[in-house]
């Protein structure tokens, strides 16, 4: 199945919301259709040490092999304080190729609301691959008056190769395998860049010339120029159009589709929990740190997306997730997917929606109602981690999965604290 009409996606979506506020209205359980209110424990710097710079040896990983997924990890003993302290403590990677790692302390666990464990049982379901069987649910935003638009708009390509999602103007998620194989960061980390959605060119009124620069410099400073040139080089192709006003007329702009094109931005610095590194007390639950924190070095004006923390999303009234992503088999078109979930633990999510390498590191969201207010928001409950071989039964037997990463409590203040730099302001949820 090809791209699916924009139109027809957009009549679906509202089909379900409608069932879903109506409902609501016939059984009147509105808690379930709002955010729950949590109390968070705090994430605080401990100690932190400068470390040798990183080799960016590693190559991107398309799928990840040997997860100890929601089965394999029943078995494990729940983690101690400290165990989480070690998990939580962080690397910070810079542009300029240093490297420091910081131990963290955690204050106020007892606090948290009661975090569900999940299913107790394994489930007998068989589950779908990441590949596409049959017909492929997933969208094509390929035209930009939509792509740009919220949520779509928050969605950012890296330059590894993954996706992303944008958390503030200036802080990017995405997977930790997407710049970190667990034992060394990959070679595109060193100079790891972000590319957001451009709206629309800069053009000059005359039509003619590069973007219409002759007519006053919007940027200053030669990194900035830098920055664009190389946007020009990697993403700019398309814009290569007609030479004056005549050839942009209403009827060709309506008959043509503009696809989406992209402005490239630095990262500043790159975080990952200690969790994700092999070796040690986290090779167990490595799955559950797969998650990463990009500070830009340039700010970005578009709308990003509030996190989230929900204990169950099996038992949401819908219990769809969505995401939006740059999968590679359909190049420079942003694809958005939603579905089911079909097993949930404490840290993990199982999904059904089809998917294909480069959209790892999208950040997966849902849609409820602010408390007290009947505005509806969507906030990120997880990261897609993408497809991985997952020992089940801890016998080395290997099972393929879509898996998606939570943002529980915990994962939220560690993450708060990496965009606001202060903990005080990451208390609630």
């Amino acid at each position: 199945m090809g791209p699916v009409p924009l139109c027809l996606l957009l009549s679906v979506t509202s089909l379900v919301v409608v069932v879903a506020v109506e409902a609501q209205e016939a059984t009147g359980g509105d808690d379930e259709y709002t955010w729950p209110q949590w109390k968070l424990p705090l994430v605080r710097n401990r100690r932190t040490m400068a470390l040798s710079s990183p080799g960016f040896m590693a190559k991107p990983q398309g799928e990840l092999n040997g997860t100890c997924g929601i089965e394999c990890q029943r078995r494990l003993p729940d983690p101690s304080l400290a165990d989480l302290e070690e998990f939580l403590s962080y690397e910070t990677v810079y542009e300029n190729g240093t490297r420091t790692l910081t131990s963290v302390s955690v204050q106020g666990l007892n606090e948290v609301n009661a975090w569900p464990a999940g299913n107790s049982s394994p489930s007998s379901k068989s589950r779908r691959r990441r590949e596409v069987y049959g017909t492929d649910t997933r969208f094509s935003i390929a035209d930009k008056q939509f792509s740009t638009k919220y949520p779509f708009s928050t969605s950012v390509k890296i330059s590894t190769g993954c996706s992303g999602v944008l958390l503030s103007p200036k802080h990017v998620l995405t997977a930790a395998h997407c710049i970190h194989d667990g034992q060394d960061y990959v070679s595109g980390a060193q100079k790891l860049r972000v590319g957001v959605l451009k709206e629309k060119s800069r053009r000059g009124k005359g039509g003619k010339g590069k973007r219409g620069r002759g007519k006053g410099k919007r940027r200053k400073g030669g990194e900035d120029k830098e920055e664009e040139e190389k946007e020009e080089k990697d993403g700019g192709k398309e814009r290569k159009r007609g030479k004056g006003k005549d050839r942009k007329s209403r009827s060709r702009r309506s008959a043509e589709v503009e696809k989406p094109s992209f402005r490239w931005t630095r990262v500043k610095q790159t975080q990952v929990p200690k969790g994700w590194f092999k070796g040690g007390a986290s090779d167990g639950v490595a799955a559950d740190y797969d998650y990463a924190v990009l500070e830009l070095k340039k700010a970005q004006k578009v709308k990003h997306m509030d996190l989230g923390v929900i204990p169950s999303v099996k038992k949401l009234p819908a219990g769809r997730i969505h995401f939006s992503g740059f999968d590679d088999d359909r190049p420079d078109n942003l694809v958005y997917r939603f579905c089911s979930v079909s097993e949930e633990s404490k840290d993990l999510l199982y999904q059904y929606c089809d998917a294909k390498p480069g959209s790892s590191g999208s950040g997966v969201y849902i849609r409820l109602k602010e408390p007290g207010k009947k505005k509806w928001k969507r906030k990120i409950i997880g990261v897609f981690s993408g497809h991985q071989w997952v020992d089940v039964n801890g016998n080395g037997a290997q099972q393929d999965y879509n898996v998606a990463v939570r943002i529980t409590p915990l994962k939220y203040a560690q993450i708060c604290y990496w965009v606001h730099g202060d903990s005080s302001e990451c208390r609630d949820a």
